[in-house]
């Protein structure tokens, strides 16, 4: 099978130098081995992201020296795919709405006696409208409450049966625990499907058949293995690199624009510097 990876970025600002050597990464995997890059562009958070940044984004991959296959997939023009993937795990009760705040969250968590993190370090939401009856589900949405749609995780791992796994290279087959996420979001109304709902759609429909991304989303693997195996989707095998980041050891960040590739242009930075610096980064 021919080796397909992919570089998909947020266009919510300038692509820093972290960025740049994690698509180099994805791009040399696939030219070294004789398959295809694909860029695609996930812009699904309207109130971050916009068009002048995913131009710059084409833009500095270009100056980089790096080309890619096929037209750029922009998940915003693919809102109705997404909502397909919606019905139909809705249609198998997978999905339940939820009506909680984000200020209900934290209320009902700090007066709990314990306050369990998921692996991101997000709170993980305590089930409160899991158990509410279809009829004041449905009184609710009519009353024009808003709500987001959460899996129910507890359900889609009865579905699943068998223990659920991932390749990482390098290191072989990892257990996977997505019960840690608890009933995660998959769509809200400020975003029509999430980044977990989206990449795995995507990786899927798109072929990619090599995931080269940060360390930082390892363990949300686990959770993108299990809505793989709902949709029905192949698993990829998976490479994470460590992360690149300052002299403070902090992450590279969009908000450090001394490290923005625009930035590094302007002060005279050659592409075949960046990708030297980027040579050794694993």
């Amino acid at each position: 099978m021919s080796i397909v990876t992919r570089f998909a970025p947020s266009p919510t600002g300038y692509l820093h130098l972290g960025h740049a050597c994690s698509a180099l990464i994805a791009w040399r995997r696939a030219r070294q081995a004789g398959g295809r890059f694909l860029l695609r562009i996930e812009d699904l958070d309207p109130a971050r992201c916009r068009a002048e940044f995913a131009f710059a984004i084409e833009e500095d991959l270009a100056w980089l020296g790096l080309d890619w296959d096929g037209a750029v997939r922009v998940q915003s023009a693919h809102l109705p795919e997404y909502g397909a993937v919606l019905d139909g795990l809705a249609a198998r009760g997978l999905l339940y709405p939820c009506f909680c705040t984000r200020a209900d969250i934290h209320r009902e968590i700090v007066e709990s006696v314990a306050a369990p993190h998921a692996p991101d370090g997000s709170l993980v939401y305590p089930g409160t409208c899991r158990h509410l009856s279809a009829a004041e589900r449905a009184r609710r949405i009519d009353a024009g409450e808003r709500y987001a749609l959460r899996l129910d995780m507890e359900r889609s791992l009865a579905g699943v049966g068998a223990p659920l796994t991932f390749e990482e290279q390098g290191e072989g087959i990892i257990a996977c625990r997505p019960e840690r996420f608890g009933d995660v979001v998959l769509a809200r109304k400020d975003a029509p499907a999430s980044y977990h709902l989206c990449v795995t759609h995507d990786d899927a429909v798109q072929g990619v058949t090599l995931v080269t991304r940060g360390e930082d989303l390892k363990p949300a693997t686990d959770l993108h293995r299990l809505l793989q195996t709902l949709m029905g989707f192949p698993p990829p095998l998976y490479a994470h690199h460590r992360l690149l980041t300052d002299a403070t050891g902090r992450r590279l960040a969009k908000r450090d624009q001394a490290m923005t590739l625009r930035t590094l242009r302007e002060r005279g930075a050659m592409p075949a510097e960046i990708r030297q610096r980027c040579g050794s980064f694993t």
